[in-house]
């Protein structure tokens, strides 16, 4: 059984930087696919970012393209996301989920395992 625990959010200003972490467990990961989603009070979960595990190879949405990079470290079985030049906008639960498949996909339903969310709020 897929674990995934998301860490490293909080609260910071506008122009500011957080890293978010996922510990995933119960599985070998090389096959999987992992995403971060966000969802907004009031709104629909959308997709942020994800990675191949096995290719490293990354996919971002145009909404935080050239400001958040996805990433993974193998020897941790840890995804990050690293999110600079926070906006308002960025406020929501940030949400890390996988998916045991080859192929990058952005859509919600798609990901079988899901962590529990941890809040990020950017202040104007």
């Amino acid at each position: 059984q897929v674990q995934l625990v998301e860490s490293g959010g909080g609260l910071v200003q506008a122009g500011g930087s957080l890293r978010l972490s996922c510990a995933a467990s119960g599985r070998t990961f090389s096959s999987y696919i992992m995403g971060w989603f966000r969802q907004a009070q009031g709104k629909e979960r959308e997709f942020a970012a994800a990675i191949s595990w096995s290719s490293g190879s990354t996919y971002y949405a145009d909404s935080v393209k050239g400001r958040f990079t996805i990433s993974r470290d193998n020897a941790k079985n840890t995804v990050y996301l690293q999110m600079n030049s926070l906006k308002p906008e960025d406020t929501a639960v940030y949400f890390c989920a996988a998916r045991n498949g080859a192929l990058i996909t952005t859509t919600p339903r798609n990901f079988g395992s899901w962590g529990q969310g941890t809040q990020v709020t950017v202040s104007s």
